[in-house]
C-alpha cells in the first residue's frame, strides 16, 4: 500500500511538473474552478514544458507504458480531440524515447548465450521504432536476409505491475462505492488489460500471433503478414521478415502514389469483419504505428500489419450473439438485437424487451446513411452507455478488445476516407457470412470437420447400442420394482386410514353415548340403569373401532 501511495503521489507531481493541472481545470466540469490556479504555489515558479499536446505527450511517457497505452488508444480518435493535442499523442505510437542499443545488445545477446556478431552480419543500433513495452532494430542475417529484431524493454514488468496494482485499487473503490461500480465490473476489466499487457511481455507468444494471423491471410490480397524466423525468437528477441511499406497515417504519400483510399478504407473493415467473425481471432492494436500500406499496385492497395503483442478471440457463444447482433443492427431490427442481449445475458433476463428496444433506436438511427464523417462513435458509445445504465447492462470484459479494435478501425477511416459509408460496407460481408455460416455449405464444412470423428466411433457403435439396451432394461426393471413397491406402499396406506378413521368414528360414538347417557335422554327402557339409547350407540361404537383395529 505504501509503494502504490508514493505510486499516486508520483502521477500527481507529474501532472504538476508538466502543467497539466491547467488542461484538467480548462475542462468544462472543472472550468468554474480554473481561479483557484493562482493559489497553487508551482504556478509561481512553473516553467512551459511547450504546448498543451506536447505536456500530455510527455507527460504519458514519463508516467509509463500504461499511461502510454492510453494514449495510443486516445490518439486514434481525433473525434473527440483537438487536432493539436490528438497529433501530439500519435507520437507515442512508434516514437516513445528509445533505451540505449547497449542494453538491448546486451539482452539479445543473454537470450540467446552467444555473440551479437555469430548470429547477426549487421545490427543497427538506431532503432526503427520505439514503443512502450518493446523497441525494433533492424538487422541483416548471416545469410543475407533483411529482418527486424524486437527487443523488449529492460526491467518493465515490475513497472507495469506496480500501474497495475494501483489500477485495481481504484476498480475496487469504483465498484465499492460507487452506485454502477457492480455494473461497469472494473475489476474484471483491469483483469483483462492485466492479461493483455503481461502477454505482451512475451515475445514468443506475440510470434506465435503472428503466425496464426499469417496463416489466415495466407495469398490474401486485403493483409500481409511478415514471417517469423522462430529459430531466433526467445520470450525476450523475436525476429521477422522486415518489410517496406508505407505508414497508413502518411496521407499526402499516400495520395502522391495514387493509392485508391477509399478502396483502402473498404479494405480495413473487411479485413476487421474477416477477423472477427471468420477466424474469431483479430489483431487489437490495428493503431496507424502498426499498420502500413503496400502501394505496389495502387489501385488495390494492400494492408501490412505489425506488432501482434495484443490479440482477441471470441467464444462460440459470444461470437454468434455478435454476429447476430451487427446483423440485426444493420438491418435496423432493434428489436432482435434487444432479444439478443437478453438472450446472451448481457442484460437482466427480467428486462421489459419492447422498452430496451426503443431505446435503442432512439439511439442508432440517427446514424444510419452518413457517412463516416458526420459519424461520432465516441459520443454513440456514450449514448449506448448512458441507455445501458438505464436498464442495468453490464460490461463485458471479453468484449472491450473488440470495442477497441473497432474504434482504431474506425479511426483509420475517418482518416482516410471520410466519406465511407461503414453500413452499406459492412452490411453485404455480414449478409455473406451468415449464409455461410447457416446454409448448406456450412453443413457440409460441419459434416467434413466430423468425419474424422464418426470414423473412429463407428467401430464401437455396435458395442454401444448393446450398452444402451442393456442400460434400458435394467432401468425399466427398477422402474418395474419401484411401481409394485409403491402399489404396496398405497395399499398399506389405504389399510392405515380405514383402521384411523374407524378407530376414530367408533370412538366418537361411544363418546356421544357417554355424553348422553350424562346429559340424559327421552324416556325410554333402561337395562341396568343405562339407557337403551347409550347403550346402543355404545355397541355399535366398540363395533366399529373393532373392525377398524381387525383391518391393522
Amino acid at each position: 500500500m505504501i509503494r502504490r501511495g508514493l505510486r499516486l503521489l508520483h502521477i500527481n507531481w507529474v501532472l504538476v511538473k508538466y502543467g497539466l493541472d491547467d488542461v484538467i481545470l480548462a475542462t468544462r466540469l472543472l472550468r468554474p474552478l480554473q481561479w483557484t490556479r493562482y493559489f497553487m504555489p508551482w504556478n509561481w515558479v512553473r516553467r512551459s514544458h511547450g504546448t498543451r499536446g506536447e505536456r500530455i505527450r510527455q507527460a504519458l511517457e514519463e508516467l509509463g507504458p500504461i499511461f502510454v497505452k492510453f494514449g495510443q488508444i486516445l490518439s486514434t480518435r481525433r473525434d473527440l480531440l483537438p487536432p493539436d493535442i490528438a497529433d501530439e499523442l500519435a507520437r507515442l505510437q512508434d516514437r516513445v524515447p528509445p533505451f540505449p542499443a547497449d542494453a538491448a545488445r546486451a539482452i539479445i545477446e543473454r537470450s540467446y548465450e552467444h555473440p551479437l556478431g555469430e548470429v547477426f552480419q549487421r545490427f543497427d543500433d538506431t532503432p526503427i521504432a520505439s514503443a512502450s513495452i518493446a523497441q525494433v532494430h533492424g538487422a541483416r542475417l548471416r545469410d543475407g536476409q533483411e529482418v527486424v529484431v524486437k527487443v523488449v524493454r529492460p526491467d518493465i514488468e515490475p513497472v507495469i505491475r506496480r500501474d497495475l496494482g494501483l489500477m485495481y485499487t481504484f476498480a475496487t473503490l469504483t465498484q465499492r462505492y460507487w452506485s454502477h461500480g457492480r455494473r461497469l465490473r472494473p475489476r474484471e476489466v483491469v483483469a483483462e488489460f492485466e492479461k493483455t499487457l503481461i502477454d505482451e511481455l512475451d515475445l514468443m507468444r506475440e510470434a506465435a500471433n503472428a503466425s496464426q494471423l499469417r496463416r489466415n491471410f495466407q495469398d490474401s490480397e486485403l493483409l500481409y503478414v511478415p514471417a517469423v524466423h522462430f529459430h531466433l525468437t526467445t520470450a525476450h528477441v523475436m525476429v521477422m521478415e522486415r518489410i517496406s511499406g508505407v505508414p497508413v497515417n502518411h496521407m499526402e504519400t499516400l495520395r502522391a502514389q495514387e493509392v485508391d483510399l477509399r478502396r483502402l478504407a473498404e479494405k480495413g473493415v473487411e479485413i476487421f469483419f474477416t477477423q472477427v467473425f471468420r477466424d474469431s481471432f483479430f489483431h487489437a492494436d490495428m493503431h496507424p504505428g502498426n499498420i502500413f500500406v503496400d502501394t505496389s499496385a495502387p489501385a488495390d492497395p494492400r494492408y501490412i500489419a505489425v506488432d501482434f503483442g495484443i490479440v482477441g478471440s471470441l467464444g462460440p457463444v459470444d461470437h454468434r450473439y455478435l454476429a447476430e447482433n451487427f446483423l440485426a443492427f444493420f438491418n435496423r431490427d432493434y428489436r432482435r438485437v434487444a432479444e439478443l442481449h437478453v438472450e446472451s445475458g448481457w442484460v437482466p433476463p427480467g428486462t421489459r424487451v419492447e422498452e430496451f428496444e426503443a431505446a435503442i433506436r432512439t439511439v442508432c438511427e440517427p446514424i444510419f446513411e452518413r457517412p463516416l464523417r458526420e459519424i461520432s462513435f465516441g459520443a454513440l458509445l456514450m449514448r449506448l452507455f448512458q441507455t445501458g445504465r438505464r436498464f442495468d447492462m453490464e460490461i463485458q470484459p471479453q468484449l472491450v478488445l473488440l470495442q477497441k479494435t473497432l474504434l482504431n478501425i474506425e479511426g483509420l477511416g475517418r482518416q482516410l476516407y471520410p466519406e465511407l459509408d461503414l453500413w452499406r460496407t459492412a452490411k453485404p460481408y455480414m449478409e455473406r457470412w451468415m449464409r455461410e455460416e447457416l446454409g448448406v455449405g456450412a453443413v457440409l464444412r460441419n459434416i467434413r470437420r466430423e468425419l474424422p470423428h464418426w470414423g473412429e466411433e463407428l467401430p464401437r457403435m455396435p458395442q454401444r447400442l448393446l450398452e444402451a439396451l442393456e442400460a434400458l432394461h435394467d432401468t425399466r426393471r427398477q422402474m418395474d420394482n419401484q411401481r409394485q413397491e409403491l402399489q404396496a406402499l398405497r395399499q398399506a396406506v389405504d389399510r392405515s386410514g380405514w383402521r384411523r378413521e374407524g378407530t376414530l368414528v367408533g370412538a366418537l360414538v361411544i363418546i356421544g353415548a357417554i355424553v348422553l347417557e350424562i346429559l340424559g335422554s327421552p324416556p325410554e327402557p333402561e337395562l341396568g340403569g343405562v339407557s337403551v339409547a347409550s347403550w346402543g350407540l355404545g355397541v355399535i361404537g366398540a363395533i366399529i373401532a373393532g373392525v377398524g383395529w381387525l383391518r391393522r
